[in-house]
């Protein structure tokens, strides 16, 4: 990363915190002091702040007690997703997505929705994926009717939808194959957004990704940006680019001067597109990092206000929501372990739901951000 005077008294933090945990033989983690609610930081400035969250955590009084005080909108983590409303021909079943709306609606939060179509065939229900669609028709009917129940079941509520997500093969940067692609081609895509546009004209819609500044993502990057041009040339209702920002291919130390150069062009073709942002899955992936939690907690802390403060920048920048507010709830829990068995730190407060240093930066990049009210 850009080397900074924060990072230089960071890094004598740091030091001086593994000298004392050495002498001591403890691994002590720095709590977070903010005590502003990141919802109000950033509303202050024009920014939704929000979390993801699963029905099964409204039973958790302490985490529903960190959603209600830190945001102002949700996002379901599955329960909007086709293999959890439809995993099988028939009936939609909008129960756990209900149950989320109705927290919502409950408490004053807003919703977005994630997400109609993962055009991806290793999350798309087994018998979508094992349909072979006798022609065009057959599949526009399956896929309209699909995501027209879906989109219209809370319309006037959700004002954002991950119309599609993670379409592109970071591999060859080409739209993935599915069943649907096959009997659709890539306009696919164009088909999920205008159907969803007709379903809830008022919501904005995304196209949702992982791609990210990391330098294995070169092709994922430029294979989103050639999707994104052919949707505007062909006057495709999007709005809005959904930029995950997970970090799980590099350490946080990898984000330097040339990756945030290169990521910084990604993020100015997306926007001279007429785009808004939307960081829409940020945690950070503590992997490849070493071992001690003071050290990871500052070094995690310290790139996640680089990060918000380069996306902050851009004025289109909407949204900023995390994927799960507390670390033993995280997806990351499960996804490229430690090979020292070591808990992960991915989030904002930890397994004992004591607010950390990420969360510090997060607000810290909030009340630096440049006011997009105006």
């Amino acid at each position: 990363m850009t080397f900074t005077r924060r990072h230089a008294l960071a890094l004598m933090s740091a030091s001086a915190a593994a000298a004392a945990c050495a002498s001591s033989g403890t691994d002590v983690p720095p709590l977070g002091t903010e005590t502003a609610p990141l919802k109000d930081l950033a509303a202050a400035k024009g920014i939704r702040f929000g979390t993801a969250i699963a029905p099964q955590q409204l039973d958790d009084p302490k985490y529903v007690e960190i959603v209600l005080r830190d945001c102002a909108v949700i996002v379901a983590d599955n329960a909007h997703k086709m293999y959890v409303i439809q995993p099988e021909p028939g009936e939609l079943n909008f129960a756990p997505g209900d149950k989320l709306v109705a927290f919502a609606k409950a408490n004053g939060l807003g919703m977005r929705g994630h997400t109609l179509l993962w055009q991806h065939s290793q999350w798309l229900p087994k018998w979508v994926n094992e349909t072979q669609f006798a022609n065009l028709a057959e599949a526009e009917a399956l896929l309209g009717d699909y995501i027209t129940r879906v989109a219209s079941h809370d319309a006037g509520f959700i004002y954002s939808w991950d119309v599609v997500n993670e379409t592109i093969d970071p591999e060859t940067g080409d739209i993935r194959e599915t069943s649907l692609t096959r009997a659709m081609g890539p306009e696919v895509i164009d088909f999920a957004f205008r159907t969803a546009h007709a379903a809830a004209p008022n919501a904005t819609l995304a196209y949702n990704d992982y791609m990210s500044w990391e330098p294995s993502h070169e092709t994922h990057r430029a294979g989103v940006l050639r999707l994104l041009e052919r949707l505007k040339k062909h006057d495709v209702p999007i709005h809005a680019l959904g930029i995950q920002s997970h970090s799980n291919d590099a350490p946080p130390s990898a984000f330097n001067a040339t990756q945030q150069r290169l990521w910084r062009g990604f993020v100015d073709e997306v926007v001279g597109m007429g785009l808004d942002l939307y960081l829409t899955e940020f945690d950070v992936n503590d992997t490849q990092m070493a071992p001690g939690i003071a050290q990871r907690d500052r070094e995690m802390a310290a790139y996640t206000r680089d990060y918000l403060d380069m996306m902050f920048s851009y004025p289109q920048t909407k949204d900023l929501l995390i994927w799960g507010m507390v670390d033993n709830q995280n997806w990351l829990q499960g996804f490229k372990p430690r090979e020292d068995g070591i808990e992960k730190r991915p989030t904002l407060y930890d397994s004992q739901y004591r607010p950390k240093l990420m969360r510090d930066a997060v607000a810290s990049a909030l009340k630096s951000a440049p006011d997009r009210l105006a």
